[in-house]
């Protein structure tokens, strides 16, 4: 990026924002941005993948599980162990909000301006299948993108909705521990990575972006709990939209006070503008691009979680029952729910949940049509919601049959189904299965009947369906490998 392509008001604001050091900003726009992967903790640890890789990866401080990767070496996105969730690729300063927020199991988050997916799978990866995550992006488009990204990763406690700010806050009033707001901003932090960006500042710059992040943040108070925390991150170096709207908090929210963050924890990283205690990234300062980051608490004590607050309907009998749920499609698609007792026993369906390595009650069951549905705890039904997701899709009753979808299969583990067929990495049918081919079994292999659990080196890829001496592909197929 040259300097001389940027706009001579941002490069003013830089020089009286960095005074001496703006050179150094100068010259770091010249450095190619550094690009980056976070290893999924739903599924492996960050020991077990350096043994797994040849890949030279460097360790991004601020994050555990997060390496640098060299782009002209090594393709991640074209492995394997990309197909299998291992891995999201996350530009390495992005990494840090969900890094920085104190998630704890069991808690109820938030991730309010979620889209593409990065932080959601950061932090269902934190709360290690325990909780409710809830991801949130008021561009439907956008959220597809996001749940593609969740069922990826395997996330099964987890809604993903499409809606505003405003509405979400309404039935949420004080119902979530943790909050994640990484907020639309002017984009500044990126204008090294992505040129877009530019452009838009010129159309629109901190001043278009601050009072739209003023009005997501205090809804967002609004349906934070007493003694929950909220983190505000940006990718901008705007002190009106950074340190300004914690500023603008603060001042309005009197229950809120502002929890110091741990600069050592981002070797680089400096104090905020006048406001200790939040921190920003530097391009010229770390190893990636722009951001900023601020921990809100609300008064009120420690948390305290009312039992069967907002959780699902319970049912005496412990028979697994059938629950039709009436849907409605709103206004630019979605779901919502209402329950409605039918009565009819799931009899293959529970049969295929007893063959998952999973945790399900009952009552976390639910089905909508053809698709059946597994609850998370803590979640009501009714919420006036544009859901594009409800908990994990375990798959499709059809004429009384179960088909289980991509959904359920990357959310199993090793030993997730009771018939497995793992591949080692270095079959070439990873790959035909990947592209959606029929795989041949090898002579000493036994025959395959039934549903079957894709595995590339213990890890699931989906399911396929055994044809005898053949496995009939049910990779999904906006899913395959081009």
């Amino acid at each position: 990026m040259d300097a001389d392509r940027l706009p001579a008001a941002f490069l003013r604001e830089m020089r009286t924002l960095l005074g001496n050091e703006y050179d150094a900003y100068i010259e770091s726009l010249k450095e190619p941005w550094k690009p980056g992967l976070r290893l999924n903790g739903l599924k492996l640890e960050p020991k077990e993948f350096e043994k797994m890789v040849p890949w030279n990866l460097e360790p991004v401080p601020w994050e555990a599980a997060g390496f640098y990767y060299d782009p002209e070496a090594v393709r991640p996105s074209r492995h394997p162990w990309y197909y299998a969730g291992l891995y999201y690729l996350q530009e390495p300063s992005a990494m840090a909000p969900a890094a920085f927020l104190p998630i704890e199991p069991g808690d109820r988050v938030l991730d309010l301006c979620a889209a593409p997916g990065g932080k959601s799978t950061a932090l269902a990866a934190k709360l290690r299948g325990t909780g409710l995550l809830v991801s949130n992006d008021i561009s439907y488009s956008r959220a597809r993108a996001l749940l593609k990204n969740l069922e990826l990763a395997g996330a099964a406690n987890v809604c993903v909705v499409s809606e505003s700010p405003e509405k979400l806050s309404g039935p949420w009033t004080e119902f979530f521990d943790k909050i994640l707001v990484d907020a639309p901003c002017s984009g500044e932090g990126m204008f090294r990575r992505e040129e877009e960006m530019v452009r838009d500042w010129e159309k629109r710059g901190p001043a278009y972006y601050a009072p739209l992040q003023r009005e997501i943040l205090v809804q967002a108070v609004r349906m934070l709990r007493p003694g929950g925390q909220l983190l505000y991150s940006t990718c901008t170096f705007s002190r009106l939209e950074d340190e300004g709207n914690v500023e603008f908090l603060l001042q309005t929210c009197p229950e809120l006070e502002l929890v110091p963050l741990d600069a050592d924890r981002a070797p680089g990283a400096v104090s905020g503008i006048h406001l200790p205690g939040v921190l920003r990234f530097f391009p010229h300062r770390v190893k990636g691009e722009g951001h900023f980051l601020a921990l809100l608490k609300k008064r009120g004590g420690a948390l305290i979680r009312p039992a069967g607050e907002l959780g699902p309907d319970s049912r005496k009998g412990g028979a697994l029952e059938r629950e039709e749920l009436e849907s409605r499609e709103p206004k630019g698609g979605g779901m919502s729910f209402r329950r409605k007792k039918n009565g009819e026993r799931l009899g293959e369906l529970g049969e295929f949940l007893g063959r998952c390595g999973l945790a399900w009650e009952p009552e976390q069951v639910f089905i909508s049509g053809e698709n059946v549905y597994l609850l998370p705890q803590g979640l009501a039904t009714g919420l006036p919601f544009r859901f594009l997701r409800t908990g994990l899709l375990l798959g499709q009753l059809k004429k009384g049959r179960f088909e289980p979808s991509q959904a359920l299969a990357m959310a199993l583990g090793r030993d997730g189904f009771s018939d497995c067929r793992n591949l080692d990495l270095e079959d070439e049918r990873v790959l035909r299965y990947l592209k959606g081919e029929t795989i041949p079994l090898k002579p000493e292999e036994s025959a395959a009947k039934g549903w079957q659990l894709v595995q590339c080196g213990g890890y699931s890829l989906g399911w396929a369906k055994g044809a005898g001496a053949s496995l009939k592909n049910k990779y999904y197929p906006g899913w395959r490998w081009q």
